[in-house]
């Protein structure tokens, strides 16, 4: 994953936690824009979400971050 798809994933984590708690739950659409504006970056989200780690459409923002943090 790129360093700048890295940085967003936490930037986002990090305001979700702060708004909305521990518990909040996300989906790697809340890192992009409702439009379609960078196809190839939405890509490697999905990728890495849905075929690398197989996750869960929601999953805890405090677990994402961990898992990017550590390099996963």
């Amino acid at each position: 994953m790129r360093d700048a798809l890295r940085a967003k994933i936490i930037q986002v984590c990090d305001k979700k936690i702060a708004a909305k708690g521990d518990n909040v739950g996300l989906s790697f659409y809340a890192f992009f824009a409702n439009k379609n504006d960078n196809p190839e970056l939405l890509m490697e989200a999905a990728t890495w979400w849905i075929e690398t780690h197989r996750l869960d459409h929601f999953v805890k923002a405090k677990e994402i971050k961990a898992m990017v943090e550590s390099g996963l």
